[in-house]
Formats: C-alpha cells, structure tokens, sequence
C-alpha cells in the first residue's frame, strides 16, 4: 500500500469515527441502529467505532424505555465528565485560563495581568501561567485531552502559527506546536473573534443557524463568520476583519494606516475617546462628574437617559449597521450577533444598527432577520474551547485520542 493509500485509509478512519462521534454528541441517547441509518455506515463499521469509543471511555451506553413497551433498547451517549482541556483566552495586557469538561463545563478559572512585546516573551511568561493552573487544579484534572488558545491578530489555525498580534513583535510563531511540545498534549489555536463566532454556534445563541455573523466591539471591531456550519476562513485562513471596512473616507487614521475605518468610530477606545474630547469641548453630560469613564460607564447613562452618551451610543450603532450590512449582502446570514459592553444598551444600539441594514441591505435577505447579543460575554475563554470541541466533532481530536 502506498503513502498515499495509507493517508486515504486513515482520512476515512477519521472521518467515520467523527460522524458516529458527533450523532452520538448532539443527538443522543440515540441507538447503533439510529446511528447507521442517520450516517448511512454499514452496521457493522458502526459496531465497531462504537466498539472503540467505548474502549476509551468516549461513549457510554443507557437504557432507553421502549416506547412500545417490551424490551429496552440500548442507546449510546458521549462521557464528558473524565475528560478536560485548558482553555486560554489571551489578551493584549492580560490572560484568561479556564478547566473545562467535555461538555464545555467550567471547572475552574483564573485570569492576571500580561504584558509582553515579542514572541519570546509571550511564549515563556505563557508557558509559566499555564503550568501554574495545570499545579492548582491537579486534583480536578482526570485526563488532559487538549489545550485551546485564542488570541487578537492573524492566525492558521490549521498549522497552530501565529503571523501577527497587535503590538507585539511576531515571526512565524509555532505556538501551537511549542505548547504541544511543552505539555505533551494537543494544542488548538485561532482568533479570538472567530473563536466567539464558534462558541455561540456550539452553545449559544445561534445553534440553530447553519449560517450567522458575530460583530464584536471591543479594543477593536472584528467578525466572526459562519457558512454552512463552519468557520468561514479563506486561503489565508484569515476574514472577517470588519473593522477595516471604510465607512468615511475623510474620517481618523486608523492603526491599519487606512483612513475612516469602522474601527476608527465603533471600538471601545474610539467611542470613550469621542465623549472625552465632546465632554472637554464643553458638552454637557452625567458622565462628566466621573473620574474615569467606562463602556459600562456608558452604557448606564445612555439608558438613564443622558444625551451625549444616547447620541455616541446611535452613532456607533448607525455604523456598524453600514458595515454589517455589507456583510448581509455577501453572506445572507440567517442570524447577526453582537458582542462586547455595548450590548448593554441594546435598546439604543440595535435599533440604530437594524434600521441602516434595512436601508442598505437587500430586502430578502433583511427580512425577519435576528439581531441580538451575545449570551457568552461572561465566558470569555469559550472560544478556545470552541476550537477543542470542533476538533472533537471532526475527528482530529478524537482520532489521536482512539490511537492513544
């Protein structure tokens, strides 16, 4: 058999296995029988993935009362207890690290501040942070199965190589495979903001939707994009940036070096920036009497009904509402999601974001379509778990555990 055979047949093995690991997942309990009619493997292919899933503790069987009486019949369900991750969500001054189960239940958190300007830097204060969570919950871990990491910048997931994060001087960061290296378990790797999109099909708001758009405001304006169930990446494995779509050609230069980007209006620190230099050119507002005004800050006095912070908080809405509606024409999404702090004010934003969709988007895609917030802000390292879940339900993963 050649090399190129063998990597068929184990593509094939992987490929098998997921599909049986994923009906059980998301459909279970649900029977051998059920399991090769929904994904038309021979009964007896099936008998024997369920064989070794079970073998490794994946899968577990439960008795299901026979509607129709008489006698019970088996069915499978995944076992997610035994198994954990670490979860990281890596910021530009700080790290979040999480324990959680196979089911994307969160054991454990910590968080502290980080600072690092090079990929030595980063990789050994990282290594440090983790190694220090792994000794805290040594007696909450029973397997270790994966590591998942998100992070702002340019990222291929599929090599675990960093190509860019904001203010930080990277070249061709294998970061994926020094943590594998280091913790000799498998690392997953990729945008913090694809990795919020990823989350909310796996948990929140759009599991229903095969296709959807999470905008999220935040340090900056980024898009995580969902077609056909997927993640939506390209050749360079990188779309979605949002923030960089110009909404006013003679607007502020934006870090990109472009003039008038949507991240120039629509980002945390722009929208506090524009208040400030309003507040100090005389403007009167409630925010005025404090010392240092937050996104919250914001928020809480647009729904109290302060003027300024109302009319900062519609103008945001007003342009994302260009952009995402940009987005709408070339996607169709069945759902769009927003996340960060300003979803605080959703009955201010939202309506300003809605009404430019429905005047630049077409009709038939604008129709009935959802725009609501995220309901995993207070999850912040669920994106990399996103990653392990995905890895698990595709089969890269959870082939390598089988192989163990």
């Amino acid at each position: 058999m050649t090399d190129g055979q063998i990597g068929n047949v184990d593509l094939v093995k992987q490929l098998n296995g997921a599909a049986v690991y994923r009906l059980i997942d998301q459909q279970g309990p649900i029977s051998r029988i059920q399991v090769a009619d929904v994904s038309q493997l021979a009964p007896a292919s099936v008998t024997k993935i369920t064989r070794q899933l079970m073998e490794k503790g994946l899968i577990k069987e439960v008795a299901q009362q026979a509607s129709t009486g008489g006698r019970r019949a088996i069915s499978l369900t995944t076992e997610v207890e035994p198994f954990h991750s670490i979860a990281i969500r890596l910021g530009r001054d700080y790290v979040q690290l999480s324990l959680f189960n196979l089911g994307g239940v969160e054991i454990a958190r910590t968080q502290s501040n980080f600072n690092y300007s090079n990929q030595t830097e980063l990789e050994s204060g990282l290594i440090k942070r983790i190694q220090l969570f792994l000794d805290e919950c040594s007696d909450k871990i029973n397997q270790l199965i994966a590591i998942g990491i998100v992070l702002p910048g340019l990222v291929d997931p599929v090599e675990g190589v960093v190509d860019y994060i904001p203010n930080t001087n990277v070249n061709n960061f294998e970061l994926g495979n020094i943590i594998k290296n280091t913790f000799n378990v498998e690392c997953f790797i990729g945008n913090d903001i694809r990795g919020k999109a990823l989350a909310e099909h796996y948990f929140g708001v759009s599991q229903e939707c095969n296709d959807s758009i999470l905008v999220s405001v935040h340090r900056g304006t980024g898009a995580g994009i969902i077609v056909n169930k997927q993640v939506f990446l390209g050749s360079n494995r990188n779309v979605g940036e949002i923030g960089h779509i110009q909404i006013d050609p003679l607007g502020e230069q934006c870090q990109c070096g472009n003039f008038g980007c949507l991240e120039t209006v629509a980002s945390n620190p722009a929208i506090l920036d524009s208040i400030k230099t309003l507040i100090s050119k005389g403007r009167s507002s409630s925010l005025s009497s404090l010392d240092k005004i937050t996104i919250k800050d914001v928020c809480k006095h647009a729904m109290e009904g302060d003027d300024l912070a109302t009319q900062s908080l519609i103008r945001v809405g007003n342009e994302l509402g260009k952009a995402i509606a940009i987005t709408v024409n070339l996607f169709n999404p069945q759902k769009i999601i927003i996340a960060g702090d300003i979803t605080q004010a959703a009955e201010i934003v939202f309506p300003a974001i809605r009404r430019n969709v429905e005047s630049q988007s077409l009709t038939t895609f604008h129709t009935d379509l959802p725009i609501v917030a995220s309901v995993l802000e207070d999850k912040p390292t669920i994106g990399a778990f996103s990653m392990i879940k995905r890895a698990m339900l595709n089969g890269v993963l959870l082939q390598k555990l089988l192989e163990e």
